[in-house]
């Protein structure tokens, strides 16, 4: 996979190798350039292009909120326009069921790797069960691909972080809040914002949900 010609030739390959009805590797980068590898139709592709559906697909505003994989029945599909969108995406070949798994990488960059089957509920909880190591492995392999074709490299320089700004982001980024975090750091909130403000600063993050995403991705957190 050397080009993004071959990087979608592989999408299909592995699509047929993981037995599902479509696989999607989507990425916007920091300049909100956007590329796609995908198994869908290209009428059901010109018609969610044409009707600008990522301002409206729930897939899309969930996983964005999210660092973890996202079953898509979890997702809010019961404003109108999101359940419209559903059928039109049935009526053009997509299944019932859907999983994926979000992706930041350098600089801002986010990524959606997805796969879509027809499956009742059982079945496609099992299918999810034994196939998720190995698709959430996929899916950072292919975004290093991915990045690797755009710029060469996947790597970028960052400032290194200070061990106090790696525990704050960290403990943040396993779900505590900002009282929890400083509670068990042993510091005052005040403290620990001054860690998450230099963090953020360094990071070039627009926010601090913005700096664990980007601290994640560089991979100066483990969590």
């Amino acid at each position: 996979m050397t080009s993004f010609k071959g990087l979608n030739a592989a999408i299909f390959e592995i699509r047929d190798q993981f037995e599902v009805d479509h696989l999607v590797y989507h990425s916007v980068n920091s300049t909100g350039e956007q590329y796609a590898a995908l198994t869908y139709d290209q009428g059901w592709v010109d018609q969610y292009i044409a009707q600008d559906y990522a301002r409206l697909d729930p897939v899309v505003l969930g996983c964005y909120r999210r660092f973890h994989p996202v079953d898509w029945k979890k997702l809010d599909w019961t404003p109108k326009a999101a359940r419209q969108f559903l059928g039109e995406a049935g009526e053009n070949g997509l299944g019932n069921q859907g999983y994926s798994i979000p992706i930041r990488g350098p600089s801002g960059q986010f990524a959606l790797f997805s796969i879509n089957h027809r499956a009742n509920d059982k079945d496609w909880q099992t299918y999810r069960d034994e196939h998720l190591a190995d698709l959430i492995l996929l899916a950072h392999f292919i975004n290093q691909k991915a990045l690797e074709i755009e710029r060469g490299t996947d790597r970028v320089e960052v400032q290194k972080l200070s061990p106090r700004e790696i525990d704050a982001l960290t403990l943040l980024a396993t779900g505590l809040n900002r009282a929890q975090a400083a509670d068990t750091l042993a510091i005052s909130e005040h403290t620990l914002r001054v860690y998450i403000e230099s963090a953020r600063f360094k990071l070039g993050a627009t926010n601090t949900t913005h700096a664990v995403a980007r601290a994640l991705a560089y991979g100066l957190l483990v969590v």
